[in-house]
């Protein structure tokens, strides 16, 4: 069966409990008796119907023919699965199924960043694991806010009210990348230099919390103010203002022309720091191929099988992923394409563990059961990363919006009109605040992921009971340490083979949201300058690491404030979304008929004499 025929031809399931909601207002439906509650519950956990239902389990795990599907055949007479919508009633089995599924289907994301952030600084295993486990807890505990709607006041809200799930943005990533940098440039974190000229970056977990912000004890005596509030901290509360921002407003400010360009450079700068890096044997400095010291061989020279960048074996392992992620679209049931990239990791770990490339030693480091807090940072303010984080949370309210408008579409419900308005705004504003907390919870910003509207799309189950699941698994698995070890484990190419698959989805989302414009004259301009500077930026990324090499002898504020352009200069998806930002509202507006897009179209004359040659406008 098709993916198409359960999408579009299966009608929809009106249950008899929606049929009798429909008749009632909305104050009624919000009030059940407690008898009533625990008459349902009763009744859902002791008959088949509610723990199973009707729904077509065995279409769920039916492997795909593709060979079969451009084939003519007779029109099926089975359909998929019928729709659930936000509040319908729900099978026990089919909640859980739906929740593991979106678990699943956004776990590569969630663990990811944590994985690169430890690589980036040389953290040991137990700080790495602990920093995937607290990701896991603190998306599954933010998810739950997503999905709660709660009414503020007036029509203010908090959460979105649909299955929107979040984890860190991969725009947190590559600017965090950017400040690490500066961070080793200018002495906050050690390094060491080799007599050949080979630098080596030393472990620097104080870094993971300038970027975080929150107080440290010894720091706070020191500065009492401005260990309170930190990085992260302070730019989180410029988002929780956007929300209160007319959507309309930011609509105008951040169109697709400026959301697209700052996305499709996220996922493309991403791709090449960390992606195709660690495809070759690893991201941190051994992909530089140094002729001796620790990291001669990736991804060290201690590791069980090490070898020189870009090995074939490593290119090999990454590109057993890879294929393994495509098979899985080709021949995976509906159930495995929701977790493509799961399927893709354990492929090539499996082969990896065989063939001796697994260290397991993080597996063994790692503690049984764990939770937030077991770890903490000297977490503070480092200055220069305060404006690069303010663009950060603002690129965050951009996708928020994006992925929100998607989430409503597959869930069937409005996206226009004062609801679907209060729902964005509810879900920057639980956005703005999940960042608040999640410095808290010693997490970098966590923002509205949009992997789940594929698996909302294709088992059609967009009900915030399976949403809930998929938060309760979250917190299992970063409860539970030896998984955070498992997933610690993985060889990089592997993990780059997974990643470079993910990024290039980042990217490809971006070029979807470029294609709502109309390409006249001023989009394409607008878009070239912004591309101007970030791809370039992105091929040759030290050109302006030396822009104020010529001011002698700044001051402490000064050279601030000079970092601080450094590092959004030198941030691909920074630069170019700061220039679509600033010239789509200098620039004017066309008119259609204004537009030079014309296209002749030549006619041979000599066999059509009475031809001419035409000019048609576009």
């Amino acid at each position: 069966m098709s993916i198409h025929s359960v999408t579009t031809d299966q009608p929809e399931k009106v249950s008899p409990l929606s049929l009798e909601q429909s008749s009632t207002t909305p104050s009624v439906k919000r009030q059940w008796a407690v008898g009533d509650r625990v008459k349902r519950i009763q009744r859902k956990v002791t008959t088949k119907h509610g723990w199973i239902g009707d729904y077509d389990y065995a279409w769920l795990c039916m492997p795909t023919t593709p060979w079969r599907l451009g084939r003519s055949r007779p029109k099926q007479t089975k359909t998929g699965p019928p729709f659930y919508a936000l509040d319908s009633e729900l099978p026990i089995l089919l909640a859980a199924a739906s929740g593991l599924q979106h678990a699943l289907a956004m776990l590569a994301g969630l663990i990811t960043p944590p994985i690169i952030f430890a690589n980036t600084l040389s953290l040991d295993a137990e700080t790495s694991a602990y920093m995937i486990s607290a990701s896991l807890i603190g998306c599954g505990i933010l998810s739950l806010v997503q999905m709660s709607r709660i009414r503020l006041f007036r029509n203010y809200y908090l959460g979105t009210g649909l299955i929107t799930v979040v984890g860190t943005s991969f725009a947190t990533l590559s600017t965090a990348n950017a400040i690490f940098n500066a961070m080793y440039a200018d002495g906050t974190c050690p390094s060491t230099v080799a007599a050949d000229g080979t630098v080596t970056r030393g472990p620097c977990p104080d870094a993971y919390g300038m970027v975080l912000g929150q107080g440290d004890p010894t720091y706070i005596r020191t500065y009492p103010t401005d260990s309170l509030i930190g990085t992260s901290l302070i730019c989180s509360f410029f988002e929780i203002f956007m929300s209160f921002v007319p959507i309309r407003i930011l609509k105008r400010i951040f169109p697709p022309m400026v959301t697209g360009t700052v996305i499709v450079m996220i996922g493309a700068s991403l791709i090449g720091s960390s992606g195709i890096p660690n495809w070759g044997g690893g991201s941190n400095d051994c992909a530089g191929r140094p002729a001796s010291g620790f990291f001669e061989l990736c991804p060290n020279i201690a590791a069980p099988r090490p070898l020189p960048w870009g090995s074939p074996e490593f290119i090999g392992l990454g590109f057993l992923s890879f294929v393994s992620i495509i098979l899985t679209e080709l021949f995976g049931s509906p159930f495995l394409k929701n977790i493509s990239v799961i399927v893709g990791l354990a492929v090539g770990c499996i082969v990896a563990g065989a063939a001796g490339y697994i260290d397991g030693s993080s597996i063994k480091t790692a503690p049984a059961i764990t939770f937030l807090w077991v770890h903490t940072f000297k977490i503070r303010v480092y200055a220069p990363a305060i404006l690069p984080m303010l663009a950060v949370y603002v690129s965050l309210a951009m996708e928020a919006i994006g992925d929100i408008t998607a989430s409503a579409e597959v869930s069937r419900v409005a996206v226009v009109g004062e609801e679907f308005d209060s729902r964005i705004q509810g879900g920057v504003l639980s956005d703005g605040i999940g960042g608040f907390l999640s410095a808290l919870f010693t997490v970098t910003p966590l923002s509205i992921f949009a992997q789940n509207n594929g698996v909302i799309a294709i088992t059609r189950c967009a009900n915030r009971t399976a949403g809930r699941f998929c938060c309760m698994f979250l917190i299992l698995f970063g409860v539970l340490g030896k998984i955070s070890g498992v997933f610690l484990a993985i060889p990089n190419p592997v993990l780059g083979g997974v990643t470079t698959f993910l990024f290039a989805t980042v990217a490809t989302s971006g070029v979807r949201v470029l294609s709502y414009n109309r390409f006249t004259r001023r989009d394409r301009f607008v878009l070239a300058a912004a591309f101007s500077f970030g791809i370039g930026d992105l091929l040759v990324p030290e050109i302006f690491t030396h822009l104020f090499d010529g001011v002698s002898h700044p001051n402490k504020g000064l050279q601030g404030l000079f970092d601080s352009i450094t590092i959004v200069l030198s941030t691909p998806f920074l630069v170019s979304g700061l220039v679509a930002l600033i010239l789509n509202l200098i620039l004017p507006q066309e008119d259609a008929d204004d537009d030079d897009d014309v296209v002749e179209e030549i006619v041979d004359v000599e066999a059509q004499p009475q031809v001419k040659v035409k000019e048609v406008h576009i």
